[in-house]
């Protein structure tokens, strides 16, 4: 194979056009905007298939990127399971949801709780969703940073991670401050086309480079199996597999109930559609473009695997898994094509931020603000407002994504799993809402944080121990004490139907005797 080489000028040209780019076109593409409706929705006139592919490059962070084609480098594409039960979560959504919030004419997720329940669960919700996003995407923004910093070292050019972070940062914030929505998911759309383009490309280049026979030995090796049923291994042990085609398809179809039905970062963009049609046609082809993409990296890493003659990390002289591809973008892709797949991971990481920035400013105007701000609404005023937000929280971002330079701790693991605590009660306070015509707003709250505050006991202390034979609760164990007793934790795609029954039972009791209401 290639010899491990630097980047070249042509490489550093592509990578500076592409993030001088990033800025101009962003600008260019946001425009001009009169009031909130504009900044956070476009006007309610994006096209769908525009919305579409910003819903996937939102959906997509840089450790989808470079992380997914280590999943079939070391084990096998049981993965893509999960994007049924994807496609399926999108289905219901668009039949069930989205009527109710184009019918409310509706800004962001969380008018339907106020307009079903009162202004303290819209709150609620919202001010939840805004701690999620936080933890969750100010982590994911850091973990960026590893692989790229690898990425970097490797090559040379010697950043840091604040370095890297303030720089993605930075001119994430440029051309989402200025152009909002429009902005945001116009670059999506661009950034979806960079980074499956440079795959595309790697994935023909591998094609010259890997033996004939690659397809199948992977094949006899038992990487090309997509389906495993799991019904061999036991109730108890099933429920601590994610990747079963029961864990993948129902906890993957609930799970993508919450995650596009209820989380402002996916329905501000469908909420930008001129029509119920039309979300509903983003939406549900997201799914599809994400089975796709999915299969694309994973069809990588099988390709990977022959290329490098199977070897193991440590003959590789890699410390991690998703250190894989991006040592073959640096080592086996030509000059000029390498800085492409680096931008487009760069994009991933972009398109992932802007999107936050822009829902996090939109719900914080929108179901804060506007609600509870006395005397009225100047929409001139709002619109200031709401670039004020989206300043802000992009320097929360970077600040909170800075402090955590040793990435073992605890806390990035806490980050990069708080959406597993909170999306069930989300999903659990909708339906309870659709579902429970006698569910009051006071019964909606306490069933809300009962399931948040039962779901961290749940997902950090409740484990099957192999060695054990039964469930136990054993809260925070460290790795050692994991591996010496066997434990496994349920399966992370059952955490969202957990929280989300968990919610709908609570509720459900709160309201006993209660009057009914009229549903929103």
């Amino acid at each position: 194979h290639t010899p491990s080489r630097m980047l070249t000028t042509l490489d550093y040209v592509v990578l500076v056009v592409y993030l001088i780019g990033v800025a101009l076109f962003g600008i260019w593409a946001g425009g001009r905007q009169s009031d909130t409706k504009d900044y956070f929705q476009g006007g309610g006139q994006l096209p769908w298939w525009a919305v579409c592919f910003s819903i996937v490059a939102t959906e997509t962070s840089t450790l989808t990127v470079i992380s997914v084609p280590s999943i079939t480098y070391f084990g096998s594409a049981v993965f893509l399971q999960l994007t049924f039960g994807y496609i399926l979560g999108r289905l219901l959504v668009s039949v069930y949801f989205l009527p109710k919030y184009f019918a409310g004419n509706l800004s962001t997720a969380y008018g339907f709780l106020g307009a079903r329940f009162g202004d303290g669960m819209r709150a609620s919700a919202s001010v939840t969703f805004m701690v999620t996003r936080l933890l969750a995407d100010g982590v994911r923004l850091f973990a960026t940073a590893i692989p790229l910093k690898v990425i970097f070292d490797s090559v040379g050019l010697e950043l840091s991670y604040t370095q890297i972070i303030v720089g993605i940062g930075l001119i994430t914030i440029v051309y989402t401050y200025i152009g909002g929505i429009k902005a945001v998911v116009w670059m999506d759309v661009v950034q979806l086309i960079l980074y499956m383009g440079g795959a595309i490309l790697a994935i023909f280049i591998l094609f010259g480079d890997t033996p004939a026979n690659w397809w199948s030995d992977a094949a006899e090796a038992g990487k090309t199996t997509v389906f495993d049923w799991g019904f061999a291994d036991g109730f108890s042990v099933w429920l601590t597999k994610p990747y079963t085609v029961i864990s993948a398809v129902v906890a993957g179809a609930i799970f993508a109930m919450a995650s596009h039905g209820t989380d402002q970062l996916i329905v501000q963009r469908v909420l930008s559609c001129r029509t119920l049609r039309d979300g509903q046609k983003a939406l549900v082809t997201s799914g599809f473009i994400v089975m796709l993409q999915f299969a694309v990296f994973l069809f990588i890493g099988l390709q990977l695997w022959g290329y490098y003659g199977q070897q193991t990390l440590a003959e590789l002289g890699l410390s991690r898994g998703d250190e894989i591809f991006p040592k073959f973008i640096i080592e086996g892709m030509p000059p000029g094509i390498s800085g492409l797949l680096l931008a487009g991971i760069l994009a991933a990481a972009m398109s992932t931020l802007s999107s936050s920035l822009n829902s996090l400013a939109s719900s914080s105007v929108i179901d804060l603000y506007e609600r509870f701000k006395a005397g009225g609404v100047d929409p001139v005023q709002s619109l200031r407002v709401g670039r004020l937000f989206t300043l802000i929280w992009g320097v929360v971002f970077i600040g909170f994504a800075i402090q955590f330079e040793d990435n073992t701790s605890p806390v990035v693991e806490l980050g990069l799993s708080i959406a597993s605590f909170t999306y069930g009660g989300l999903l659990g306070v909708f339906l309870l809402g659709l579902l429970n015509a006698r569910a009051t707003q006071r019964s909606a709250i306490l069933a809300f944080f009962v399931t948040i505050v039962t779901m961290v006991l749940i997902i950090f202390g409740v484990w099957y121990s192999a060695t054990e034979g039964g469930w136990t609760f054993t809260f925070y164990p460290d790795a050692a004490e994991k591996s010496a007793r066997g434990l496994a934790g349920i399966g992370w795609p059952w955490y969202t139907a957990i929280g989300a029954a968990l919610t709908l039972a609570v509720g459900g009791l709160l309201s006993l005797g209660q009057k009914e209401e009229v549903a929103a």
